[in-house]
């Protein structure tokens, strides 16, 4: 399987050498991150591959808020990191289904906390990772078998879209009598 490396300045590099043309030709291939890589690094991908941005539906949104936010680095209080992962659950009793979805939540040690109260300049300088593919049997979260997995370019950048569709953080808050 052809892979590509995402680097933290935004730039998408196949065997060490940055794509400079075709991007839509590497969707399909595995990442693998650069040590350091951010949600702002994910952004500037798309500064350098505006084409990208028409894979989601949310992503002009989402890049709009990005380009109007906070272009510094700053310290926003959050701590751990993100987490982009696999999930397949088996669901049964009466019908038999399997469900296969991607999350990007944060992770503060072990403990997972949910990103879509957050705004998203708390969280463009948060480092991104790649988690395990977890594996539940009909709703049985007690045992969860976590594998390694891959992800390919389109899967990351249409899960992570999806993920901060969800965040409803109105920029100001008014509270009328």
């Amino acid at each position: 399987m052809n892979a590509v490396l995402l680097k933290r300045n935004g730039a998408i590099c196949h065997q060490e050498k940055k794509i400079a043309a075709d991007i839509l030709a590497y969707l399909g291939a595995q990442i693998a991150l650069e040590d350091g890589y951010t949600l702002r690094s994910f952004f500037r991908m798309f500064d350098q591959y505006p084409l990208l941005v028409q894979l989601n539906t949310f992503l002009p949104t989402h890049t709009a808020q990005y380009r109007d936010g906070s272009r510094e680095k700053f310290d926003s209080g959050v701590s751990g990191h993100l987490e982009f992962s696999k999930t397949i659950e088996m669901i049964g009793v009466p019908q038999k289904r399997l469900e296969i979805y991607n999350s990007f939540s944060g992770v503060n040690g072990n403990e997972v906390f949910e990103i879509r109260s957050l705004p998203l300049d708390q969280l463009l300088d948060l480092t991104v990772t790649l988690g395990r593919l977890k594996h539940i049997i009909f709703g049985d979260r007690v045992d969860i078998f976590e594998f390694e997995t891959v992800f390919t370019l389109f899967e990351f950048i249409d899960g992570i879209a999806w993920a901060l569709s969800f965040q409803v953080i109105p920029t100001r808050c008014e509270i009328r009598r």
